[in-house]
């Protein structure tokens, strides 16, 4: 398996820094574009907010500091400081970063194992807001009018990530951001954000069969057709309030046109029933030339017949006996792009939330990316670092991680990662340190 490091990556990081154009003039300045940059990384990547201000006492007091020998920061900046030179800069600058995460992936073998029906990779796609006030607002802000004449302006962005059924991670790609378009007069959506990605990332992410999965807001004709026409597979969850020519289809269908599957599965002490009906080629709307789609719909119930899960999806994979569970259990692992991946940047220390600059220009959007990217590195290193997965495996949460290495980095200093990785394993006699029984 190939080894990605933190050194390794934090290096692809500060090279893509490095090459940030910076807009001030004269000679007469302390600090590059890098230490900004990796100045706000640094906060998301130990989920401190306060890091570089505990390193500055820690520099005063100790003469050194971790926001440098861990991150490679030479000079560090204020908040403020950052917030305003990191403004001007469009979020896809960070698109090397995001690429080098996903390819030391790639490199490790990891990608090959997030595999879903037919053995294709499986993108699941949906937006999440990440700012919203009723005073703070910037030109890329989207907005709402409320009948009490309030309005609320808000961010959001498309977070694509890749899942796989059975693995409780995901891998965040390159993120689309939701906001005015130039030229555009209607306010921007996930939809049209949605195209967006597709046309600007297909030749990165289209390698061999690649399956999107979405909700409903995806499984309308215009979107599916864009889908197809850039290569991938699609399974979108299929409402039928919104889809009303497509069941009035089924509805009519009989066997051996709607099929129908049983199976027996044990969960815990109980055996649950999974109903599965299937249609192959049914109109997605009206229309002669309608776009012809497979719908399959999950029933679960219990021993007394309490329905437990039920959902239904579209898409152009055909249909049969022998891949449709492979294939509902691929448009089930969508749930995972809002579990795994909004609720955890929600909920578990990225407080994807949390307003962390708002700026003029870019730097909401910016300050996303740097967090997505946190992430990503967190997921990385999980897979490719075996001190770091060691120590993650033993300490009981998430929580518990970062509560540590948040008080680790602001009271002891560390000369590099695997210095700081070595202490911890010391300390829990994990690993290299593991006392002998």
């Amino acid at each position: 398996m190939s080894r990605t490091s933190f050194k390794d990556l934090i290096g692809c990081l500060r090279q893509t820094l490095a090459g940030l154009h910076d807009r001030r003039t004269g000679q007469n300045y302390s600090y590059e574009m890098v230490d900004f940059g990796l100045g706000a990384f640094s906060a998301f990547f130990t989920q401190s907010p306060s890091f570089l201000a505990h390193q500055k006492a820690m520099q005063t007091a100790r003469g050194a500091n971790n926001a440098q020998s861990l991150f490679g920061i030479e000079v560090l900046p204020s908040d403020n400081h950052v917030r305003t030179m990191l403004d001007p800069v469009p979020p896809a600058a960070l698109h090397p970063v995001y690429d080098r995460g996903y390819d030391a992936l790639r490199q490790a073998g990891i990608l090959d194992s997030f595999r879903g029906v037919h053995d294709s990779r499986l993108i699941a796609l949906d937006g999440t807001w990440y700012h919203s006030s009723q005073k703070i607002h910037c030109p890329c802000c989207s907005f709402l009018e409320h009948a009490n004449g309030q309005t609320t302006y808000y961010h959001s962005a498309l977070t694509p990530v890749v899942v796989a059924p059975g693995r409780p991670e995901v891998i965040s790609l390159r993120p689309e951001f939701i906001t005015p378009q130039d030229g555009h007069t209607k306010q921007d959506c996930e939809i049209a954000a949605a195209k967006r990605w597709l046309e600007r990332n297909t030749a990165r992410y289209l390698e061999g069969p690649v399956t999107l999965l979405g909700d409903d807001l995806y499984a309308h004709q215009p979107f599916c057709r864009r889908t197809l026409l850039y290569g991938f597979h699609f399974i979108f969850t299929c409402k039928p309030d919104s889809h009303t020519t497509l069941y009035r289809w089924v509805n009519l269908l009989q066997e051996p046109d709607l099929a129908t599957l049983k199976r027996r599965v044990k969960s815990g002490s109980q055996w649950h029933t999974y109903t599965y009906r299937y249609a192959n080629r049914v109109p997605l709307a009206d229309g002669h030339d309608a776009l012809q789609v497979n719908w399959c719909e999950l029933t679960v119930t219990d021993p007394d017949n309490q329905v437990l899960y039920h959902n239904a999806w579209i898409t152009d994979w055909p249909l049969t006996a022998q891949n449709l569970e492979a294939l509902v259990a691929s448009g089930r692992s969508r749930w995972k792009i809002e579990n795994e991946n909004n609720n955890t940047l929600k909920t578990k220390g990225y407080h994807l939330e949390h307003n962390f600059g708002h700026g003029k220009k870019h730097l909401a959007a910016f300050l996303l990316s740097l967090n997505l990217l946190a992430f990503l590195f967190h997921t990385v290193l999980g897979f490719t670092d075996a001190h770091y997965r060691l120590i993650r495996a033993t300490l009981p949460s998430r929580k518990t991680f970062f509560q540590d290495l948040r008080a680790l980095t602001r009271y002891l200093h560390f000369p590099s990662w695997q210095g700081l990785m070595r202490f911890m394993m010391r300390g829990l006699e994990i690993g290299p340190y593991a006392k002998a029984h």
